[in-house]
């Protein structure tokens, strides 16, 4: 389903603006619990019971718009690419490439170049001129004197 441009960005507003921070209960008290959700199971749980002061549960109206669900902040759908041949029969207006954290140095630049010949936005781009390297300079070592041996 495609939308207008306008109706995009005003959708992806309002799924930043929706977005609730949905902590697990007891994070703050114990430095072993780490914030991420978990569901509430006890039988007298104040947050399962949505006591108000307990925090928010991640309920149905939490979710983001149908037409912009997981996209990219920017406005286009994220696809994650691990070699060039992935980038085949993705379109620019659309799609945006994301390249792989497992892909090295020397891939990752003929991927991304390839990405940006054929229009396409890179999410996670990198200067990679600095990696090339240069051939360097031969340092000459200095001379050693001739140092005379005495028998």
């Amino acid at each position: 389903m495609r939308i207008m441009v306008d109706d995009k960005i005003r959708l992806i507003r309002v799924r930043v603006q929706k977005s609730a921070r949905f902590k697990r209960d007891g994070a703050g008290k114990k430095e072993q619990l780490a914030e991420t959700w978990r569901r509430p199971r006890g039988l007298h749980h104040k947050q399962r019971r949505q006591k108000k002061a307990k925090g928010p549960m991640p309920t149905p109206g939490y979710g983001s718009p149908v037409d912009v669900r997981g996209m990219h902040p920017s406005g286009y759908r994220d696809v994650l690419v691990h070699n060039s041949e992935e980038l085949e029969g993705l379109d620019p207006s659309v799609d945006a490439v994301r390249i792989a954290a497992s892909v090295g140095a020397r891939k990752r630049g003929a991927i991304q170049e390839k990405a940006l010949s054929e229009g396409l936005k890179v999410l996670n781009s990198r200067d990679l001129s600095m990696k090339k390297k240069a051939p360097a300079p031969e340092e000459e070592a200095p001379e050693d004197e001739e140092v005379e041996e005495d028998d």
